[in-house]
């Protein structure tokens, strides 16, 4: 809220003032005037100070602003950059996954029991051949399944030597993932102190509209005290062409009063010198008069 001035100090003259104040009272109302007018110019000065100190605040926080845009701004582009690169150490990543699925798949690696499990199977029926007494028809079927059991056993391991370059694949492609993953993390931490700048610089324009807010408060202000200020020069100089007409007006009549004596004057020394020429006597204040005029 602006702070006005307080209007009970202000001075005012009317018309009527200037025509029938005495010089006198003229002179203690240009008193008045000056005194006012320059309270108000200086008070019109500080607030223009405290505006442009206002102004200049303004334009700090503006430049505050306007250094963490620029720091946002970086900052996004290396989010971006980062982005591209996670996603194109994925979409590798992704495709040496596919490959090793594939290799699996052509290996029917997936497929039947593991190793282990045929070799474990294989030693259970070797044992059960060995302890029990069993039919020529039974043994025959057991032996048949051993061999079945070791066929398969044999062609599991074949597999597992032609996929020798397979866990190669799959440490390649854990590891351009996890280099991803890092790329990913760089992204969020990046995206954190990005949206820091972004809040800062929002909150910098926002200070500095609220100090541009007082300064245009403060402008107002000053406005204000100028042109009242201004309205007092104004008066004051009408009082004081008021009073230099007085001051010619006295002169003209002091100099027609002047030029009036003066003429008296001369028509009584004129009158006394009459009288000398006719022969009358003079006393010592007409012989002065008749000095004073030329007369002698």
């Amino acid at each position: 809220m602006a702070d006005s001035i307080d209007e009970s100090k202000n001075v005012t003259v009317t018309e009527e003032d200037l025509e029938n104040k005495s010089k006198g009272e003229l002179i203690k109302l240009a008193g008045q005037l000056r005194d006012r007018r320059n309270e108000l110019n200086q008070m019109a000065s500080e607030r223009a100070s405290d505006r442009d100190d206002l102004n200049a605040k303004t334009r700090e926080k503006v430049d505050e602003a306007q250094e963490h845009r620029e720091k946002r701004d970086e900052l996004n582009e290396q989010v971006q950059e980062h982005k591209d690169k996670r996603n194109e150490l994925n979409a590798e990543a992704n495709e040496l996954f596919d490959k090793v699925d594939n290799v699996k798949n052509d290996l029917e690696l997936d497929e039947g029991k593991s190793v282990d499990e045929l070799k474990d199977e294989i030693e259970d029926l070797e044992f059960k051949q060995q302890t029990e007494v069993l039919s020529s028809e039974d043994e025959k079927e057991l032996i048949e399944k051993i061999e079945d059991k070791r066929e398969k056993l044999q062609q599991k391991q074949e597999k597992l030597d032609q996929s020798g370059d397979l866990e190669g694949l799959k440490e390649e492609a854990e590891e351009v993932r996890s280099e991803a993953s890092k790329h990913h993390q760089k992204v969020t931490e990046l995206a954190d102190e990005a949206q820091k700048h972004h809040n800062q610089m929002i909150e910098a324009y926002r200070e500095a509209d609220e100090i541009r807010d007082e300064a245009d408060e403060k402008h107002e202000e000053f406005v204000e005290a100028q042109e009242a200020a201004d309205q007092h020069h104004e008066d004051f100089v009408r009082v004081q062409k008021r009073l230099r007409e007085l001051d010619k007006k006295e002169e003209k009549e002091e100099r027609s009063q002047r030029e009036e004596k003066q003429e008296a004057a001369r028509e009584e020394a004129e009158e006394i010198y009459q009288k000398f020429k006719e022969g009358e006597t003079l006393d010592t204040e007409d012989l002065m008069k008749l000095q004073k005029a030329g007369k002698l």
